[in-house]
């Protein structure tokens, strides 16, 4: 078990002629001149994106991270595609090297250690186990090419059987090709286990299955952790997976770690409107089109909006700034019911509705202006498309954004 600490980890990409891509399927390809497609894209989008450059045609893969993961803990990383979540990945592997910084397990530079050496178990989203094997040769060839004896490697094999649970002794007779998606990748977390590493690293393990097996799976990896309380990086795109295995979250963007915490401290305090628009179930809406028009006082087309004194001090005249309010902290009011007094109340017609049965709410989707954004209701509720309604955002639930920086607009504290 390690703590992992990266200081100003920089890596640069400058665009080739020719770029390789990697067709066959399997583990990904770490060789220099590969890149995945997402990211090749958004290399390809860069002038548009306008994305962080040192220098012309150079694209900051990695830009200037700085974390630590404290020890047997685990850091889930979500961000859009090519935002550079597996690169992180790969630089704390020791699969790519980083332009500059370093990588520290346990205050120990691995600047000139190489990835065998470093006792991590990686597990990602191809399974990445050997075709022409039984999963008891995958779980036993780390033992085998580091000339193990076949005692030890056995009894590793039986232990991991054991901690893998019920059903996993069965798997390792069969081939990676007799087995469904699941059970592939229980073999890869079992051979991930078994060469007892101090480091878990996690990229997208769990995008080939499907809902059922995502389900039971994130339940069998979070058993593993905890009993383990190994140190570890997962990285997804669900969100679901990032809340459930993860102790905090880091949210990338452009290469840059935009918001490191906890998924309530992050959905309740973003610190700009990408954050707020990115994580959350569902995510905050944010309405754009307003202006400040006087002392706490903001318009747009789709009405008027008065803020606190403290937050006022913060506004300049003129200001373009976003909106934003979550789902749950807004209320539909039919026409005719009466409107408190403070917050903002904003026309809107009904398009449709979610039902959320678990949660016994149903997800409102309604249209004020050009602007689409959802409100959460009891289910019992009757709404139907064409409703004339308002949606009532109380004064304490408002999220306001500065439109050109994306920053978010605190209230001054006394």
């Amino acid at each position: 078990m390690a703590e992992i600490r990266l200081e100003d980890i920089t890596v640069k990409y400058v665009p080739k002629r020719e770029v390789k891509f990697f067709n066959s399927k399997g583990v990904r390809n770490y060789m220099d001149d590969f890149q995945d497609q997402d990211f090749v894209s958004r290399i390809d989008a860069a002038e548009e994106e306008q994305l962080s450059t040192r220098e012309p045609g150079t694209v900051m893969a990695l830009d200037g991270i700085n974390l630590t993961i404290p020890d047997g803990k685990t850091l889930a990383i979500v961000g859009p595609s090519g935002c550079g979540k597996s690169t992180l990945l790969r630089v704390v592997a020791g699969l790519h090297k980083q332009d500059s910084g370093f990588v520290y397990y346990d205050d120990k530079d691995m600047g000139e250690t190489p990835p065998k050496d470093r006792m991590i178990g990686m597990v990602f989203q191809s399974y990445a186990l050997y075709p022409h094997m039984k999963g008891e040769g995958n779980l036993g060839f780390f033992f085998k090419i580091r000339k193990r004896t076949d005692e030890e490697m056995l009894e590793r094999i039986k232990i991991t059987s054991e901690i893998m649970g019920i059903g996993f002794e069965t798997l390792l007779s069969k081939k990676p090709g007799n087995l469904s998606g699941g059970q592939q990748q229980r073999v890869a977390i079992g051979r991930c286990i078994v060469r007892d590493p101090s480091l878990f690293l996690f990229d997208e393990p769990l995008s080939n299955l499907d809902a059922k097996l995502r389900s039971s799976t994130r339940v069998e990896i979070r058993r593993l952790l905890q009993r383990f309380a190994i140190t570890a990086i997962y990285v997804t795109h669900d969100q679901i997976e990032a809340i459930t295995l993860g102790d905090f979250i880091a949210v990338m963007r452009k290469g840059k770690i935009e918001q490191l915490g906890t998924y309530d401290e992050i959905t309740k305090n973003p610190v700009n409107s990408f954050v707020a628009g990115f994580l959350g179930l569902p995510p905050m809406n944010l309405l754009g089109g307003w202006k400040v028009v006087g002392d706490g006082v903001l318009e747009s087309d789709i009405g008027k909006l008065l803020v606190s004194q403290p937050l006022a001090s913060q506004l300049k005249l003129d200001q373009e700034v976003v909106l934003g309010f979550h789902s749950a902290s807004a209320h539909l009011a039919a026409e005719g019911e009466p409107l408190p007094d403070k917050g903002t109340h904003l026309q809107v017609e009904v398009m449709n509705s979610e039902p959320n049965f678990a949660r016994h709410l149903q997800l409102v989707h309604v249209m004020a202006g050009e602007l689409l954004f959802g409100v959460d209701a009891p289910i019992d509720d009757k709404v139907g498309t064409g409703w004339k309604m308002t949606v009532v955002v109380p004064e304490e639930s408002i999220y306001l954004f500065d439109k050109e920086t994306e920053a978010r607009i605190l209230p001054a504290t006394s």
